[in-house]
């Protein structure tokens, strides 16, 4: 596969149960397939440690307003949107076979981001905060939308 970011060749690499491919010695940037990203954004997923440290080139040019193309899917653009409620990170997603691409350095904020998700109390009584109710359901009309516009 090619990079989204810089157009290096992408290498594929297991860590812990789940294989992804990274732009070593490119952008260090990562592409996870669908679901392969919720196994390594937070802290305690030992397995994501080692995707923190990627060796890239910093001279490497990426440019960040380009619209990106989706690395499995030919001729699918990435759709490039925030990853929580938090709206810290922003990242590319696949709104065909719902992969993501992480740019260097975005996993490690992804899981500083996912930190206080960690102290929330199991089964607690605590209510959603009203952007994160805004935020699901942008996101609801954004993937009805999506299908829509492919079928």
């Amino acid at each position: 596969m090619i990079c989204p970011a810089c157009d290096h060749r992408l290498t594929e690499t297991q860590v812990g149960s789940v294989v992804v491919d990274i732009c070593q010695g490119g952008c260090g940037g990562i592409w996870f397939d669908a679901f392969e990203l919720k196994r390594v954004d937070e802290e305690h997923e030992l397995a994501g440690e080692h995707l923190l440290h990627i060796r890239h080139d910093p001279t490497r040019p990426v440019d960040h307003a380009r619209r990106r193309g989706c690395p499995r899917c030919h001729g699918v653009k990435l759709k490039r949107h925030f990853f929580s409620p938090k709206r810290r990170v922003e990242v590319d997603h696949c709104p065909n076979c719902g992969g993501y691409w992480l740019d260097a350095g975005e996993l490690a904020k992804i899981r500083d981001e996912q930190k206080p998700a960690t102290d929330a109390k199991p089964g607690g009584k605590d209510q959603l905060p009203p952007e994160v109710i805004r935020y699901l359901y942008r996101l609801q009309i954004e993937i009805r939308s999506t299908q829509r516009s492919l079928d």
